[in-house]
């Protein structure tokens, strides 16, 4: 009876319920990527360079646009992307990142904080933004109050920081390629790309990345701090 029963929940199941949260994530990263390139093909969508026209500035966030009302940009530019390769390379790392803590933290936890980092990186590019007026090269540092932020990285780097707080030792590929722990890839990764937007003029997140990370490392130390015991065992596992 018991074995029916199971089976017949099994069955029931939804076909979402039974994936995990992170491949969720991709596959609305992925359709909205797919509905919005249709929508800019169409002429009708603007586009990441210009950001005026059609769906694109009123789903990408921009601190201007932000402040003037379009509060909801916070969320929905965390599921654009600029190009193929930037989604790529984001839904590639949220694959193996996404799906290692969410069996670390569960499903739920992973919900809240995935939309929580990814709020607190947008606020930190339209913040950082604004300060950068007030600072000699601000602009080239932290972002014009005129550019557009679109991506999964801000709430990435909250997922890394994280890991790299509770699993600080794990073994990582730093742009797929160079093999480091991950407190270190963390390093690497935040002021390696703020030096090459820097140098290159490039239009790279950085003030998002920053906020995301801020967000993760907090969360990291309140979960080694509350579950300090199930952390050392998680260490052992990756030692």
């Amino acid at each position: 009876m018991t074995d029916y029963r199971l089976r017949n929940s099994r069955r029931n199941q939804s076909f979402f319920g039974s994936m995990s949260l992170t491949n969720i994530i991709i596959y609305i990263n992925v359709a909205v990527f797919i509905i919005v390139s249709l929508l800019i093909g169409f002429g009708i969508g603007g586009n990441v360079e210009g950001g005026d026209a059609g769906i694109f500035r009123y789903v990408a966030l921009n601190p201007e646009l932000f402040l003037g009302g379009f509060i909801w940009t916070l969320i929905t530019s965390m599921f654009m992307h600029a190009g193929f390769g930037h989604l790529l390379v984001n839904m590639v790392s949220m694959f193996f990142i996404g799906n290692l803590i969410e069996k670390i933290i569960g499903r739920k936890r992973l919900f809240w904080f995935y939309l929580v980092a990814g709020i607190v990186a947008g606020l930190a590019f339209v913040g950082l933004a604004y300060l950068g007026t007030f600072v000699q090269g601000g602009e080239r540092l932290f972002g014009g109050t005129d550019a557009f932020a679109v991506g999964a990285s801000g709430a990435l780097f909250g997922l890394g920081g994280l890991l790299a707080v509770l699993i600080p030792r794990l073994r990582v590929l730093v742009f797929f390629v160079i093999p480091m722990p991950m407190w270190i890839a963390m390093i690497v990764l935040m002021f390696g790309l703020w030096v090459l937007s820097a140098v290159g003029n490039l239009p790279i997140g950085n003030t998002a990345h920053f906020g995301g990370l801020i967000v993760g490392v907090a969360y990291g130390f309140y979960l080694r701090n509350k579950y300090s015991r199930k952390v050392k065992m998680l260490n052992r596992m990756f030692a």
